[in-house]
């Protein structure tokens, strides 16, 4: 349920309705997809191509059934799309697990494979997080197009100080994308901050995912990489 004004200055909200686009959340899935197929064999479930084939039959079922700009809430179209999220975020993680437990327990002699597996992972782990907040915050980009935006789950920036935005400000896919890069390279907050649980919930688990990736396979591939030197 929509509040009627929150921040500094009673600054209204929600904001009057605005349709917007959905081709940058389907051309991150695209990517996304297109890195999981560059995975070797033995990180992904089965065949490396099983699982981007799925996530490529739901993108293309979203392509088809939703309009390119919303307007209104697409109670389908969320449900979907949150499951698709979802499925390639397990898949993620499933290659993550996979890559730290061979690293842990194999002998490893080509770092080079280690450094391009952790790349592909943290770079599907960054553009997948930003769908993420892209389509939690506020109830979803089919309440916020409609203006029938939920209390937030982020705090910009922009909704802290009038003088840098107009009032009736509302994030788009671009800073839900830059938020989740920001999480995934500092681990951490910085200038967006989470409000709900959920957000809170869903940062922490990109951070983890980011800081294993980075801190273990990344450092351990650059090791064995070092030694092959000397």
């Amino acid at each position: 349920m929509a509040v009627q004004a929150i921040g500094p200055g009673g600054r209204p909200y929600p904001p009057p309705p605005e349709s917007e686009s959905v081709v940058p959340a389907q051309v991150t899935v695209l990517g996304a997809i297109c890195l999981q197929l560059l995975l070797p064999d033995r990180l992904t479930v089965g065949p490396s191509w099983l699982i981007p084939a799925l996530e490529g039959v739901l993108l293309g079922g979203l392509a088809l059934s939703s309009p390119r700009e919303l307007e209104r809430e697409h109670t389908r179209r969320r449900t979907v799309a949150l499951a698709m999220i979802a499925f390639v975020s397990a898949a993620n993680v499933y290659s993550l697990a996979t890559l730290t437990h061979f690293l842990l327990h194999h002998h490893v002699g080509n770092g080079r494979e280690l450094i391009v597996s952790g790349v592909l992972i943290w770079l599907t782990n960054f553009l997948i997080f930003a769908l993420w907040y892209w389509e939690l915050d506020r109830g979803g980009p089919g309440k916020r197009a409609a203006g029938r935006d939920e209390i937030p789950d982020f705090l910009f920036p922009q909704m802290n100080d009038d003088r840098i935005e107009p009032l009736h400000w509302r994030p788009r896919f671009i800073d839900y994308l830059y938020v989740s890069l920001t999480n995934a390279t500092a681990f951490s907050p910085t200038d967006t901050m989470p409000l709900s649980a959920m957000a809170k919930s869903v940062m922490g688990v990109q951070a983890v995912v980011s800081l294993v990736t980075i801190g273990l396979i990344v450092s351990r591939a650059v090791n064995i990489l070092a030694v092959g030197v000397l």
